[in-house]
């Protein structure tokens, strides 16, 4: 029964873990939430009164989640140097308060050296955004010369509060993130493997359905793989552990797509194409379910099977002999004398399981240090030697480079950003007072808000659309709960607390919802204050219409940044990281020097990112443009697949020269060329529709270089699947080049 229950708890904790990465929301809300809580705490004991407890709550919340620094001295330093700020602020708040028309000036001031601060990196963030926010706070409660003192004591509670909270009950450090973050990694691998394991059975009815989880869980692994290399600095030691374990979760990332594409392969009736993996409604694979009754079917069910747990075990259950024999067995696939008997695609995916079982082995050894050798077979021991090799191949390497131009004056984002949030707020002070003298700084917080992370006027569009819906749903649920709790305050109080739990909890998933939380929990604070009424929530839908139109407004025509620029920046940024990597790795695959590829191409897969990110005004459900939507999830998909290929080129290319199954070939060079040439064709076409750069086509590169030239059998030497990866590169980088028109070349005669 302990059993049992033990393991229930496991099963949850991994679900838990793979829905929330390194626990980072679960955290955040945590850490707020107590803070306020504390805080609510000590100014009860004080005898404060309900004016003093708001201000100290909402104090407690922006000392909080306004530091951003991952180090804890500097977090430190930062939340010191914040308490003068919001004392500042504060009085500068209350001493204005008569003055309406200098007030209003200086607070469109504040807002304009609170956003220009995010040029100064984190700390400069925090510090604009706790005096732009302390502001706030004084005009919510009515801040007065008189009221100082109280409000005095009820931020520099609420700062100390934060900081026992940030320091002592609530710690985080790197090294711990980074622990949860690899906690996550493996719980979502193991369900991406669940997932791949639904290919097996699925009908062509289901098919979709099926196709779609993978992909959901393909990028939901992809995703903490990214979260992981930029907590590395500082969770790791040093920087060749660093590395290392960057390039073993790179390797497995790897293994877990390759192993979806053979599975595809294997049901279907002719190769998987890798685009099937990252577009969504991409046409289904032909072919059908592998045969139930067969044996070979049932030894790649039952060995997925052991993949998936071989993941999710511990590193502290690694060990004994049951777990060795599964591991010798998986590891045993990458021979070929190994490999049970069927069709030459289901024994691909069989060494496709060999292959991700050598990455979970080389990713707890990066992770966990050396583990037990004493029940080895000779191909796990010969995987144990390749690891080996590589690590010593990773700590040779240097790192590369290469400096970026800075944009400078108003084209510098944190300058244009921080002109346009001062023009939109002006606008919405003066809309503002239009519509309410008392509570017209909602509309100046919305306009606010709407920039926050957002670099383009579609962006802009689309959170404005988000924070409205949220805020109608949020108004009607304040007007519900002001209704049930009355003038209770401490049932008040603990719903407040809730809702900013979950509006922190929520709000990396869903803005709509971080939205919705925010207005239900100040309806709560308007009752507290005993302010509320339902006119008064039925203006905060007005103030925030207004602030979102006002931002809108500001953005599309102060220097602005249209979508489609937008867009095409970060299309021709990734473009030039996608030839980056592709560059560098034929080039060492060919015989060239040693580079740091993992970290190019951490930087295209950052670049892909924010591509995809920006595309989001494009790809919205709701746009009314359904071709130019179809055509930027083509482009971005193919991006993707061409990213798949650059990575596993990059870490095959990493392995040179200490490997001992892989060999330099200086003909790869001339085939790389034609990728290099076609994407720079394509990125000078994206940034100037008149460029007369046109893509190369000729020979598929698999007939220019055949495998049996260069002597290396399938999976015993690399070279097959390098060159399966050139092709399939080369294939989509021309696959690109037709949505976004880029002329091709004719072959000369």
């Amino acid at each position: 029964m302990r059993v049992a229950g033990r393991s229930v708890r496991v099963k949850a904790w991994e679900r838990i873990a793979a829905a929330d990465p390194g626990l980072l929301r679960l955290t955040a809300g945590l850490r707020t939430t107590s803070a306020i809580a504390l805080t609510l705490a000590v100014l009860a004991l004080l005898r404060s009164d309900v004016s003093h407890l708001v201000a100290g709550a909402i104090a407690a919340m922006v000392a909080t989640f306004a530091i951003r620094e991952k180090e804890r001295a500097p977090q430190a330093v930062t939340l010191a140097l914040g308490l003068p700020v919001a004392l500042a602020s504060l009085s500068l708040s209350a001493l204005l308060n008569s003055h309406r028309v200098v007030g209003d000036l200086f607070f469109v001031g504040l807002i304009f050296c609170a956003v220009y601060s995010r040029r100064f990196g984190d700390r400069g963030t925090a510090l604009g955004l706790i005096g732009f926010q302390v502001y706030f706070l004084s005009l919510f409660v009515g801040a007065t010369l008189r009221t100082l003192p109280g409000l005095y004591v009820a931020i520099v509670v609420a700062f100390g509060c934060s900081a026992v909270v940030r320091f002592a009950l609530v710690p985080e450090t790197p090294t711990g993130i980074l622990d949860r973050l690899r906690q996550a990694f493996r719980a979502r691998f193991a369900q991406l493997i669940t997932a791949q394991l639904a290919l097996l059975d699925a009908g062509p009815d289901d098919l979709q359905k099926v196709l779609d989880e993978v992909r959901r869980r393909t990028a939901a692994l992809h995703e903490t793989a990214m979260m992981i290399q930029g907590r590395l600095e500082e969770g790791t030691s040093h920087e060749s552990v660093a590395r290392l374990v960057q390039r073993r979760i790179a390797d497995a990332e790897i293994a877990a797509e390759r192993l979806g594409l053979l599975l595809l392969t294997a049901r279907g009736a002719e190769r998987a194409d890798t685009l099937t993996l990252y577009l969504p409604g991409a046409p289904v694979p032909s072919g059908r379910p592998l045969p139930e009754q067969d044996a070979t079917t049932a030894a790649l069910r039952r060995d997925l099977e052991a993949l998936r747990l071989l993941v999710l075990r511990p590193v502290a259950q690694a060990s004994g002999t049951g777990v060795s024999l599964v591991r010798n067995r998986l590891l045993g696939y990458r021979e070929e004398d190994n490999l049970p008997p069927g069709p030459a695609v289901v024994q691909d995916v069989f060494r496709g399981i060999g292959e991700a079982a050598r990455a979970v082995l080389g990713l707890r050894i990066a992770l966990d240090g050396p583990q037990d050798e004493s029940d080895d077979t000779p191909a796990t021991a010969r995987s144990r030697e390749e690891l080996d090799a590589e690590d010593a191949a990773i700590e040779g390497s240097e790192e590369a480079g290469r400096p970026e131009a800075k944009a400078t004056g108003l084209q510098r984002p944190t300058t244009r950003a921080a002109v346009q949030v001062a023009v939109g707020s002006a606008l919405a002070i003066v809309g503002g007072e239009f519509l309410s003298s008392q509570r017209w700084y909602w509309a100046v917080l919305t306009c606010w808000i709407v920039f926050i992370n957002t670099a383009s006027t579609g962006e802009i569009l689309v959170k404005g659309y988000r924070r409205l819906v949220g805020t109608v749903l949020g108004v009607v649920a304040g007007i519900v709960l002001a209704g049930l709790v009355g003038h209770h305050t401490w049932t008040a109080f603990g719903l407040v607390l809730l809702f900013i739990f979950a509006m922190f909890y929520t709000a990396p998933l869903s803005y709509t919802l971080m939205s919705f939380f925010v207005t239900a929990m100040l309806g709560l604070l308007y009752t507290l204050l005993h302010t509320y009424t339902a006119s008064v929530l039925l203006l905060r839908i007005e103030e925030t219409a207004l602030g979102v139109v006002c931002g809108i407004v500001a953005a599309a025509l102060v220097l602005p940044v249209h979508t489609d620029r937008r867009t095409n920046e970060l299309l021709t940024t990734t473009l030039a990281r996608l030839a980056e990597v592709t560059e560098a790795a034929v080039g060492q695959l060919s015989g060239g020097p040693p580079v740091n590829l993992l970290d190019r191409a951490r930087n295209l897969d950052q670049a892909l990112s924010d591509l995809r990110s920006s595309t989001q005004p494009v790809t919205h459900p709701i746009t009314p443009l359904r071709a130019r939507r179809d055509t930027a999830r083509h482009i971005v998909a193919m991006l993707e697949t061409c990213a798949y290929h650059a990575r596993s080129l990059a870490a095959t290319a990493e392995l040179l020269p200490e490997h001992p199954s892989i060999a330099a070939d200086p003909r790869l060079r001339g085939a790389g060329r034609r990728i290099v040439h076609n994407i720079e064709a394509i990125a000078a076409h994206v940034s100037d529709e008149h460029a007369d750069a046109q893509i190369e086509t000729g020979p598929s590169l698999a007939s220019i270089l055949k495998p049996g030239t260069l002597g290396a059998p399938r999976y015993d030497r690399v070279t097959d699947r390098v060159l399966r990866h050139l092709q399939r590169l080369d294939e989509a980088v021309a696959g690109l080049a037709r949505p976004l028109h880029v002329p091709t070349q004719k072959p000369a005669a």
